[in-house]
């Protein structure tokens, strides 16, 4: 910045007379006069306030620093280690040097009737001079309302509230910093303007709510910054910004101070994202591993092809996997740092609402994994923030994550837990997110969860369940539900926990789905078998409809079964190539039949052999033209696009997926044939006839029982169809029941069963 001059000579009438006591001696250091070069008398700080302003443990630096009225005028005091010299540029330009205190602090006062509007100061480095404002010279930039929020817990735009914001204050633009440390002895801003040196920027305390504030004018979006937390023991630390909304790409760890420019195109989708019940509507679900999806492209560019590749395959949503700034790839996310900030390795937060954006225009809903069941305890982040167990909870027994190595949050703690609820909200207020996938659910809900006998703290009943973590999720769920319609939270849930998707109101956790981790076991055990085995495993596939209805489920295949030796799906099952391949295909259309909405993890879409490597990504090679079997790879890719046009066009596979009507076994106990059939129906009663056959051979004129009123049934999806790799064994023409009983009806038909597939009939005439 090019230092302002004074356009003419100071007038010998502002001149002061030059006084020439001494300060008292100091041992050490030779005394100095209590006047500037220019005369200016001097108005040093001493004891207490000294020690601790240069310590950085003063609550308030502004009531030492700055311009404050004195008897003889206007008394002037800046803190600027390693400055040469200080000196006051008033409005007129007349420039008035400071008397240089020592240890960077320079004083002065000048006869002026009133604070002046406008001041100035011209720093003297070493380097050079710079001329900046004070910012020692402001009110406070944060409002009471906003405080007494914080210090209630309820602040539910707290992104608002707390962090780094470009704004104008009291006529100057600059950037707000506030930060919750209600711990510590002190706070220092540092950036990358200071040279990460916060001795010259002490914050000021705003009372009992915890909050440490500075408005620095000048700076603006792009800056990197810190704070400089002094803890209770004296103990300095340098942290990034917990509420940070931009973040320096890891292995850095600075934050950024930003703002955002997009420009929603979306309008229509949030307008009608909310017309209809989740758990009533088609939800297919597509999960993606940003960074891996496709190596190397950045928010920007994938926009420019997961949307069309989503939408071309018919999923109504994606699921991101943790988009939050985390420092440590292999986490894939799920250890954050930075809860408010898109992830800098694929752009900015901007390029991240422009991804959302496009996804939403190509007609797909966007959700995304949310973590706030635990955090890394790097001591640049969350843990021990000032100095204190802040975020965590203050008992080890409570805090520590025994399978993670991380540190859990303090669900008691009303700050903290306003901090997670407003985080959620705001990914779905800021980002236009329609769904949080909450992760890690069951080791919040449970004291005990992978600990051992003596390693954990019962509840005030003597019991497991940790009912703090209990009241958060309501808090949250109730809180995302009434602000933002159409949205949806998830929970991934592992145990019996009861009323995970019931309304808060009704004492559930008011989750709107949860993961049907028991159906995914069970199911992969069962198809992981030899077929000559499968019989005496015919339970692990009917057992689920003993507890379909007691939530509203949503049925995963995700990362974490195609990882850590577990196998990809297809290498999941027994056989040769061929027979895993149908295998795959057969299990994906009993998945996409049974009742509750489904989830597919990235490149089980066309049956890569090989585990997710969050370093490669799908093995998109597989569907090129010089590889032998790409044809295999593809009719499977074909195949989940015709189940998820098939799904989305047939109301009787989603419409009641969370009541018994939806559903009927047809024959559910056929456990040497390894056949299952049932029926789905939509809300008119119209009905969808699912068979699966997890033999290996074709099994000619099967009798079923089915509804009298049908007159013929058709094929609409048959996954041994030729074109999806199978052996094309097919009910070519339609079916029409016969008057035979079987299976407790009065009518029935004979059916071909394809080997190793699933068929999908629907009523025709």
């Amino acid at each position: 910045m090019t230092p302002r001059r004074p356009t003419r000579k100071p007038p010998a009438t502002t001149r002061q007379p030059v006084v020439t006591t001494l300060e008292a001696p100091v041992p050490g250091r030779p005394p100095r006069p209590r006047v500037s070069a220019d005369g200016v008398p001097a108005h040093p700080l001493e004891g207490a306030d000294r020690a601790r302003l240069l310590a950085g443990e003063h609550h308030d630096p502004h009531g030492l620093l700055g311009a404050h009225p004195v008897p003889d005028g206007v008394a002037f005091r800046v803190l600027r280690p390693q400055a040469r010299a200080v000196a006051v540029v008033l409005g007129d330009g007349e420039r008035r040097a400071l008397h240089d205190d020592g240890d960077g602090l320079f004083s002065g006062v000048l006869p002026l009737p009133e604070v002046p509007a406008d001041y100035r100061l011209l720093v003297s480095y070493e380097s050079g001079d710079l001329e900046v404002l004070d910012p020692y010279r402001f009110l406070p930039s944060v409002g009471e309302l906003d405080l007494h929020l914080v210090r209630e817990g309820r602040h539910e735009e707290l992104w608002r509230a707390l962090g780094a914001h470009v704004m104008t204050h009291q006529g100057v633009a600059g950037t707000r910093f506030t930060v919750w440390a209600p711990n510590a002895r002190g706070v220092r801003l540092a950036g990358d303007w200071t040279f990460w040196d916060g001795s010259g920027l002490p914050m000021r305390s705003l009372g009992a709510s915890g909050v440490w504030e500075l408005f620095m004018p000048g700076i603006d979006e792009g800056t990197l910054y810190k704070f400089e937390i002094v803890g209770p023991d004296g103990g300095h630390s340098l942290r990034a910004d917990p509420m940070a909304r931009r973040t320096q790409c890891p292995p850095e760890t600075a934050s950024v101070v930003t703002a955002s420019h997009h420009v929603w195109g979306d309008a229509e989708w949030m307008a009608h994202r909310g017309d209809r019940p989740v758990h009533l509507s088609p939800f297919s679900v597509y999960e993606v591993h940003l960074p891996s999806w496709r190596p190397g492209l950045t928010y920007r560019e994938l926009a420019d092809e997961l949307p069309a590749y989503v939408k071309d395959l018919g999923f109504t949503h994606v699921e991101l996997m943790p988009v939050a700034e985390h420092p440590f790839s292999p986490s894939w996310g799920y250890q954050v740092t930075s809860y408010y900030a898109p992830t800098a390795r694929l752009g900015t937060p901007d390029d991240f609402k422009y991804l959302v954006d496009r996804l939403h225009q190509a007609g797909i809903g966007v959700l995304v994994d949310w973590v706030p069941a635990h955090f890394p305890k790097d001591d640049w982040a969350l843990a021990r923030f000032d100095g204190t167990p802040l975020y965590e909870h203050p008992d080890p027994r409570r805090a520590e994550h025994p399978d993670w190595g991380t540190l859990e949050f303090d669900y008691g703690r009303t700050e903290v837990r306003n901090f997670l609820v407003a985080n959620a909200v705001y990914w779905c207020e800021e980002f236009h997110i329609d769904g949080l996938r909450v992760d890690a659910v069951a080791s919040m809900l449970y004291l005990d969860y992978s600990r051992e006998y003596g390693d954990w703290a019962p509840n005030e009943h003597g019991g497991r369940e940790n009912f703090d973590a209990v009241r958060f999720l309501q808090e949250m769920n109730a809180t995302v539900y009434r602000r933002c319609p159409g949205v949806v939270t998830i929970a991934e849930e592992s145990t019996a926990w009861t009323g995970v998707t019931v309304p808060t109101d009704h004492g559930g956790l008011g989750f709107g789905l949860k993961w049907n981790m028991g159906w995914m076991h069970d199911s992969l055990v069962y198809v992981s078998k030899e077929p000559v085995h499968r019989k005496y495993h015919h339970n692990e596939m009917t057992f689920s409809m003993v507890y379909a209805y007691s939530e509203n489920y949503v049925l995963p295949i995700s990362h974490d079964e195609v990882v850590h030796g577990k196998q990809a799906l297809v290498s999941k099952m027994p056989g040769d190539w061929w027979q895993r391949r149908a295998n795959h295909r057969a299990y994906l259309g009993f998945m996409w039949a049974h009742p509750g909405k489904q989830l597919l993890f990235m490149g089980q879409e066309f049956a890569q052999g090989a585990e997710w490597s969050e370093g490669q990504g799908p093995e998109w090679w597989l569907l090129g033209d010089d590889y032998h079997s790409a044809g295999d790879h593809r009719g499977m890719r074909d195949l989940v696009r015709d189940l998820n046009t098939v799904y989305t066009g047939t109301p009787a596979l989603w419409q009641r997926d969370t009541v018994p009507e939806g559903f009927r076994w047809v024959v559910g106990d056929a456990a040497d044939d390894n056949v299952f059939a049932f029926l789905r129906y939509d809300e008119q009663g119209a009905p969808l006839l699912a068979v699966t056959n997890f033999s290996p051979v074709v099994r000619h004129e099967y009798r079923l029982g089915v509804p009298p009123e049908v007159t013929a049934w058709a094929e609409v999806l048959n996954t041994d169809e030729a074109r999806y790799g199978g052996s094309d064994v097919r009910n070519a023409d339609p079916v029409r029941p016969e008057h035979v009983e079987a299976h407790g009806r009065a009518v029935s038909v004979r059916l071909t069963l394809p080997p190793l597939a699933t068929v999908w009939f629907k009523p025709v005439g």
